[in-house]
């Protein structure tokens, strides 16, 4: 099973929770392809993974200002995207999603909406309506909590190469009830207690 901060994972170094993230991209994100749009940015090499050190959300936020700054000054050609995976802070799903708000206000404080956005996966993503263990949650479940940063540009060219993204999700909601709970852990991908 993959270790995650709430099976263990506290431990881990910046190298192994970087290969755990890359192992769930390449394994669950484009191996049962929950991402169209994933592919092609992790075969370019154009994903950086970056592991922030920080234990308060203060600390977090720092280090997403300044991901924010890196990944809107980075060429598209060589980062076109950030994971910010931070283990060792909003472990909590409540306290995470409750963080989301504050990772839009970065966003705008910066003077970058309608330029960069940002995503979320977290060990316990939980979608409003959902139960807890319901495998529908696990296409937003990943080995840490993670911030994904996108660039708004990146999201609009996926959106008209795949204009009716709602499929999308409605595509894996059936494949992860096919392949359900033992399937999931079937792939060594674990599954988040």
């Amino acid at each position: 099973m993959m270790k995650n901060q709430l099976d263990g994972g506290m431990d881990a170094t910046a190298e192994e929770i970087t290969a755990a993230t890359r192992h769930w991209v390449e394994i669950a994100v484009i191996g049962l392809d929950l991402c169209p749009f994933a592919r092609a940015v992790h075969a370019g090499g154009l994903i950086r993974y970056a592991v922030s050190a920080a234990t308060t959300p203060e600390l977090l936020l720092a280090d997403l200002l300044c991901e924010l700054q890196d990944l809107n000054a980075a060429d598209p050609a060589e980062v076109e995207t950030t994971l910010l995976i931070h283990p060792w802070v909003l472990n909590d799903f409540l306290d995470y999603n409750g963080f989301l708000d504050v990772a839009d206000a970065a966003v705008a404080d910066l003077g970058l909406e309608g330029t960069l956005q940002v995503a979320s996966f977290h060990p316990q993503y939980q979608f409003a309506g959902s139960a807890p263990d319901d495998v529908e949650n696990y296409t937003n479940r990943s080995p840490y909590p993670i911030l994904h940063l996108l660039r708004e540009a990146s999201v609009e060219r996926a959106v008209a190469a795949f204009p009716d993204t709602a499929q999308i999700y409605e595509k894996n909601v059936v494949t992860l009830r096919l392949l359900g709970h033992a399937g999931w852990n079937r792939l060594g991908l674990g599954r988040p207690e």
